[in-house]
């Protein structure tokens, strides 16, 4: 049976408004460096951008699902994985897709576009996999709530940072390589904050947990190099489909996870976003260089 372990309740509130505070930040940065145009490139290159989008809906939680019937996770960890893989990509799949090769115009269009779509597509989702994993000990979810509150830490910044580059270019240009080193920084307390408050129950699946998250992500790396050349997509677009299906938001899946169970703290079905947001580096970078160099760029 699993559980919430309960923690301090002021290390609860502490998290309570740190965790979403820090999110917030970290889309607002994804903000700033997009601009309208960016957008636009759904219409400019209408095949990759849907393409891009429609494998990262449906196909990244297909996969997560299918290797979820072939393993034993306890059910809250892997409703935490599924969590995860309704997650889009973040600042890191763009650039992960700049070190690859990858066309990365596509990379911030698909990243822009499938995270405001996210605040829609997460919430049904969710509680869709709450019901099939969870079962019985599902928790009570009002998906018009999760979806509200999605919306206020992730599409709003978002926006804001769009605005903000948008009325002060220069300022913007000056000044985010800062706002993208704290946002850098901030994901990696999320993560080191999600394992410390459940590190018993990492310690004891990491075995089974890790291993499985990276075979998601290297399926899904390969997958999307694959499809894109059989559809007929270029390289440099299909590396940056790959890397975009491959990458997903652990933040944002550390703080879902909050939402769905109601409790203070860092519930257990973050553990698989924290866990990722370590292997996602492991496989992919030298994923990425291999199927370049594979696939190249043709």
């Amino acid at each position: 049976m699993w559980q919430v372990v309960p923690e301090q309740g002021g290390n609860h509130m502490l998290l309570d408004v740190a965790l979403p505070l820090s999110l917030a930040f970290i889309m607002f940065s994804l903000g700033y460096g997009l601009t309208f145009a960016d957008f636009g490139r759904v219409f400019a290159m209408p095949k990759a951008a849907l393409s891009g989008i429609v494998l990262q809906v449906c196909v990244v939680p297909a996969v997560a699902y299918g290797l979820l019937q072939l393993v034993n996770l306890p059910p809250a960890l892997a409703f935490g994985v599924m969590i995860l893989a309704f997650c889009p990509g973040g600042v890191t799949s763009n650039i992960l897709t700049k070190l690859s090769g990858g066309n990365v115009a596509l990379s911030i269009t698909l990243t822009a576009v499938v995270s405001l779509m996210s605040v829609a597509t997460v919430p049904v989702l969710v509680g869709w996999a709450s019901d099939a994993f969870l079962g019985a000990a599902a928790p009570d979810l009002n998906v018009t709530a999760i979806a509200f509150s999605m919306f206020a830490i992730t599409a709003i910044p978002v926006l804001i940072g769009l605005l903000a580059r948008f009325l002060a270019g220069s300022i913007a240009d000056q000044t985010e390589p800062t706002v993208t080193r704290v946002a850098l920084i901030l994901f990696v307390v999320i993560v080191v904050a999600a394992l410390a408050t459940n590190w018993q129950l990492f310690l004891e699946n990491v075995a089974l947990l890790g291993p499985l998250l990276m075979a998601i992500n290297a399926i899904l790396l390969v997958l999307g190099v694959v499809i894109s050349r059989v559809i007929g997509l270029s390289g440099a677009d299909g590396l940056c489909i790959s890397v975009e299906m491959g990458v997903q938001n652990a933040a944002l899946g550390i703080t879902v996870a909050g939402l769905v169970a109601q409790v203070g703290g860092i519930p257990e079905f973050a553990v698989p976003a924290a866990v990722y947001g370590i292997t996602m580096y492991i496989v992919t970078i030298p994923g990425m260089f291999l199927l370049r160099r594979i696939f190249g760029r043709a």
